[in-house]
């Protein structure tokens, strides 16, 4: 898989988790009614993005209480939904996927958070994503 298809995946996962943290729909219908939305996506791509967010699900308890526990000034609730969804999606793949590196977890997410959130966003993300990252690591 190429960097530019998983990169694809992430943002696909993050929209994924963005239309879930809407509350409006079950995690399944999410996924039935993004899927009809998107046409003509590799099955590679979307095989990665389905990944990504059921990790990102699977784990959601544990990664809202990483983004808590290493946000000082921002309740996660206060965040911007699109930072919210994106530091989930990261986090997801950090305990979802050991075998990827954190900096290029972090970097993809950096990348596509300039595509998608505020310029001031990014400073925020790379801070929160640096610190839960080293606070998986074990030692």
């Amino acid at each position: 898989m190429t960097a530019a298809t998983r990169r694809k995946s992430r943002e696909l996962a993050m929209q994924m988790l963005f239309q879930a943290d809407l509350g409006k729909q079950t995690p399944d219908q999410v996924r039935a009614t993004f899927w009809q939305a998107c046409d003509e996506v590799e099955p590679e791509v979307r095989g990665f993005a389905e990944d990504l967010f059921r990790a990102a699900l699977a784990h959601q308890e544990r990664i809202d209480e990483l983004i808590v526990a290493n946000s000082r000034h921002w309740r996660l609730e206060r965040m911007s939904a699109v930072d919210r969804n994106l530091l989930r999606m990261a986090v997801g793949e950090m305990l979802g996927f050991k075998g990827t590196p954190y900096p290029i977890v972090i970097n993809e997410a950096l990348e596509i958070g300039r595509r998608y959130s505020a310029p001031e966003s990014i400073n925020f993300l790379n801070g929160m994503l640096d610190a839960i990252a080293r606070s998986l690591i074990p030692g």
